[in-house]
């Protein structure tokens, strides 16, 4: 569970280089994961969709390309990184704290949040908001970091805790924001035990689908 005061200051600082890091620091796998989702939320056909956390609008810009004739709504709490998503050709985006949204109940066929909820303040009430503003039969879809078994599970490690937060403060000077980020992916549940926190929030049928060997996964559930 995060400080929200701080991620919002933490994001505010580094939203102007915050898409350039992220392709850096994934080596542009970030781009291929979010395809993915695109892909999954096409085949669910949708009219309304609701990108909570949309950030600079990565996610929210892939869903407008193949989610042909669908609203797509972006929202962040940090109108920084809207400033940057709006820019980049996002088409509505609007100003909402993910805890606490204004959008009515069963409002939304889809509801996408890419590597949001990890920095939210309580991840249960989170998704719980999250289910109130999706209808009965909607979609839930969840994309972030993960936590790799195996072989891959040291060497991630080092890398996400000692060189990442290196390379992100050269290219932001926002090095403390980076290690924060690096250290809420350790802290946050992944493969069963997101699926089991999804499910304890009443969803159905909850889904991981592992990415580049567990370093991310998407997590799709049924309101």
């Amino acid at each position: 569970m995060q400080d929200p005061n701080f991620v919002k200051s933490a994001f505010s600082k580094i939203a102007d280089r915050y898409v350039l890091t992220n392709h850096v620091l994934s080596l542009g796998t970030d781009i291929l994961w979010r395809k993915r989702v695109g892909q999954i939320v096409m085949e669910w056909n949708p009219d309304h969709i609701l990108d909570v956390a949309t950030g600079t609008g990565d996610l929210a810009i892939e869903l407008q390309k193949v989610c042909d004739g669908a609203e797509v709504i972006a929202s962040d709490f940090c109108p920084e990184m809207l400033a940057h998503a709006e820019r980049r050709g996002v088409l509505e985006t609007q100003v909402v704290d993910a805890m606490n949204m204004p959008f009515k109940d069963a409002s939304c066929d889809v509801l996408t949040v890419a590597f949001g909820l990890r920095n939210m303040a309580n991840y249960s009430k989170a998704l719980t908001e999250m289910r109130r503003v999706i209808k009965p039969g909607g979609h839930l879809l969840i994309l972030d970091f993960s936590s790799p078994e195996g072989i891959l599970r040291k060497p991630y490690g080092f890398y996400l805790n000692k060189i990442l937060p290196k390379i992100a403060g050269k290219l932001t000077s926002e090095e403390e924001a980076y290690t924060y980020l690096a250290g809420s992916i350790g802290d946050f549940p992944s493969g069963e035990a997101m699926c089991d926190l999804i499910s304890s929030q009443g969803y159905k049928e909850p889904r991981c689908e592992p990415l580049s060997g567990g370093i991310a996964s998407i997590y799709t559930a049924e309101a």
